[in-house]
Parts: C-alpha cells; sequence; structure tokens
C-alpha cells in the first residue's frame, strides 16, 4: 500500500475513534502503579473480568510493595490460583514486589529501561505501564491488537509483535497512541472478535482490508 494511501487509512481511524470512543481505558480496576502492575502481570493470557475478580482481595492482604516482598510464592498463589499460570505468576509477583523494594524504594519506575528489571515485566507490559499509568505515549501491543491492527490494514502482515508496535509507533500521533491502544483493545474484544468479526456491527468497514477482501471474494 502507497505510503499516502495507508496514512489516509490511519486518519480515519483515528477520526472514527475519537468521535465514536473519545474515552478509551484500560478495564482493569487499579488505585496506583503498584496495583496496576500486578493486575497486568496477572492479565497475560487471562481475561481482564477474571483479574477483577481475584484482586480486592489480593491488595487486601498486599496492599504495598513491601507487604507483598515480605511474603511466600505460596501465599500470593492461594490468592490468584483462578488465575491463568498461577505458579509462574505467584513467582514473578514477588521477585516483582522484592525488586521494587530492594532496587527502587518501593516506587514502581516511569521508564522502560527500569520497569523491564522487574521479574514478570516485559515491553508489552512496561508499555502498558507507560501508557496508562505515566501518561506517556506508548503502544503495548497484545493479541488484540496484533490481530486488529493487521486486519483492518493498518500494519502491513506484521510478523510479530516488535514489528506492529513500531508501525503503529510511526503513523499514529503521538498525542493519541496511548489512547489507540485501548482502541485497538476494545474493538477487538467487542467488535473484531477472533474466530468471527461482528463486520455487520463495525463502523471502519471501509477502510478495513479484512472486510473488503471478503466483499470482493463473495
Amino acid at each position: 500500500m502507497k505510503t499516502n494511501k495507508l496514512q489516509q487509512k490511519y486518519e480515519a481511524f483515528v477520526a472514527y475513534f475519537e468521535e465514536h470512543m473519545p474515552i478509551a481505558e484500560s478495564e482493569l480496576h487499579y488505585k496506583n502503579p503498584y496495583q496496576l502492575l500486578v493486575a497486568v502481570i496477572l492479565s497475560a493470557q487471562c481475561t481482564d473480568k477474571r483479574v477483577n475478580m481475584t484482586t480486592p482481595a489480593l491488595f487486601g492482604r498486599f496492599p504495598e510493595p513491601q507487604d507483598m516482598a515480605a511474603s511466600s510464592v505460596e501465599e500470593i498463589y492461594t490468592y490468584i490460583k483462578s488465575i491463568s499460570y498461577p505458579n509462574n505468576k505467584a513467582k514473578n509477583l514477588l521477585g516483582m514486589a522484592q525488586t521494587l523494594v530492594r532496587d527502587f524504594n518501593g516506587i514502581v519506575p516511569d521508564n522502560m529501561e527500569d520497569m523491564q528489571k522487574l521479574p514478570g515485566v516485559g515491553r508489552k507490559t512496561a508499555n502498558v505501564m507507560m501508557a496508562v499509568a505515566f501518561k506517556q505515549p506508548a503502544m503495548p501491543v497484545d493479541t488484540h491488537v496484533f490481530r486488529v491492527s493487521n486486519r483492518i490494514g493498518l500494519t502491513q502482515n506484521s510478523k510479530n509483535v516488535l514489528e506492529t508496535e513500531k508501525t503503529l509507533v510511526a503513523h499514529l500521533p503521538q498525542a493519541v497512541l496511548s489512547k489507540a491502544h485501548h482502541w485497538l483493545i476494545l474493538h477487538g474484544r467487542y467488535v473484531c472478535l477472533a474466530r468471527k468479526p461482528k463486520c455487520e456491527g463495525c463502523g471502519i468497514t471501509v477502510i478495513c482490508d479484512y472486510y473488503c477482501n471478503k466483499q470482493k471474494n463473495k
């Protein structure tokens, strides 16, 4: 796709969601960066709904990183056993909390480099923290963002999440970058479903490669 045509697609994408979803936020429940970090770690390959059911008791027991750092994998596990991969996530949460306390005075770092020093925190989680907790321009790419951006044609057959991230960052205005992350997630969660996208209820079919190709092949 030619650059000017691709940019027009991005402009139409932004214009639509600015009008129809001017407020787009994380569906995870949290009160501070520490709670968000815990919730994001738990949300890997798990629904936000399940995480939100789990975190109240977890935060009640571990209101601060210091509380979690002084605990054990076994105890943390008892609070998150209904979450996917609870054993591994309990280890990551304990390691994350201990590293926060030991190396960062219990304060969640607000930069990508330090964030990724925490156990259980990869590039996607670090980007979520930058975008959501610290309101910095960032584009976390999860399965929804990866799928939807490729389907629409915002990214041209990106082979991995890093390639997708770089393409989206290059074409989206910085001012809407973090919000666009939520647009793509929410669109993928409720409209552009993985197995059976709800094209009949989608407001951006006119710029969607997947829909246009489907119409051509009828």
